[in-house]
C-alpha cells in the first residue's frame, strides 16, 4: 500500500476516509452500548418499514387523537407523518402517544399566510404520491377497491368540520370505510387503522410492498441507535475526537 508524503493528498485522502467511514465507526461503536436482542429487533423492524405509504392530518385539534394516529402508523411499519396546520396547531399526547413520535418522521406544514394543504399536496405530488382522501360520501369509491399500486398518501380531515375544501378538490381520489350502522363516521385513528391495515395488508400478501432503500436504512438505524443509547451525544463526541 501506497502512503503519500504529499499533505495535500493526505488530508484528500483523510477526507474521503472520514465522509465513508466516519458514520460507520460511529454506529459501530454506538452497537457497544446495545444488546445483541435489541439490535436484532431493530433490523426486524428496518425491513418491514416503508415510505409506499403515508398518512396525512389535516388540522387535527384534539392530541389524543393525533397522537393515537401516529401511534398507529409506527405499529403498521409506516415511516412518514404529514401535520397540516392551518387552522390548527399540532400538540401530543404522551399517554397515548407511548414514545412512537421517536421512531417515526414526521413533516409539520405550519407556515403561515399560506394554504399548507395545498402546499403539502404539491409536495406529495412531487414525491410520486398518489393523494387519497377519506371522506364518508356514499358516492366515493371503498376503500377496499383503491387501486394500491404506486405511492399513496392518505388524507383525514379535522374532526369537528372534516376534509377541507382545498384538499377534496385538489386530491387525486377520494375512499369511504364501508359502515352499517346509523353513525355517519368512524373516530380518526379506528379510520386511520382501517385504511393502513387494508391496504398495507394487502401489499405485503401480494409481495408489492416497497421497501426502504439500504441508504434510507442505514440513516434510520443511526438515529435509532442515536435515541436508544443514554447519552449517545456525548458518547459520540468523545469517540470522535479518538478518530480525527
Amino acid at each position: 500500500m501506497h502512503y503519500s508524503d504529499d499533505p495535500d493528498e493526505t488530508s484528500s485522502l483523510k477526507n474521503i476516509m472520514s465522509s465513508f467511514d466516519r458514520e460507520q465507526l460511529v454506529l459501530d461503536h454506538l452497537s457497544r452500548f446495545i444488546s445483541d436482542h435489541k439490535k436484532d429487533f431493530i433490523e426486524r423492524v428496518l425491513d418491514a418499514r416503508t415510505r409506499q405509504v403515508t398518512v396525512v392530518m389535516e388540522d387535527i385539534y384534539q392530541s389524543q387523537n393525533a397522537s393515537a394516529v401516529i401511534r398507529t402508523c409506527e405499529c403498521m411499519g409506516i415511516q412518514d407523518v404529514h401535520m397540516v396546520e392551518n387552522t390548527t396547531k399540532y400538540s401530543i399526547n404522551p399517554r397515548v402517544l407511548k414514545g412512537a413520535d421517536k421512531w417515526i418522521d414526521l413533516h409539520r406544514h405550519a407556515v403561515k399566510q399560506i394554504n399548507n394543504t395545498e402546499a403539502a399536496f404539491e409536495q406529495l405530488h412531487d414525491a410520486g404520491y398518489k393523494i387519497v382522501v377519506a371522506d364518508p360520501d356514499p358516492g366515493n369509491l371503498s376503500v377496499h377497491d383503491l387501486d394500491d399500486s404506486g405511492r399513496i398518501a392518505f388524507v383525514f380531515g379535522n374532526e369537528l368540520r372534516g376534509i377541507s375544501r382545498t384538499a377534496l378538490s385538489l386530491c387525486d381520489e377520494k375512499i369511504r370505510i364501508p359502515m352499517y350502522g346509523f353513525t355517519e363516521s368512524l373516530n380518526i385513528s379506528v379510520s386511520v387503522a382501517i385504511c393502513l391495515s387494508t391496504t398495507i395488508n394487502r401489499l405485503r400478501s401480494q409481495n408489492r410492498l416497497e421497501k426502504l432503500t439500504d441508504e434510507e436504512k442505514a440513516a434510520l438505524r443511526m438515529k435509532w441507535y442515536r435515541k436508544i443509547v443514554r447519552k449517545s451525544d456525548l458518547i459520540v463526541r468523545e469517540f470522535v475526537r479518538t478518530i480525527e
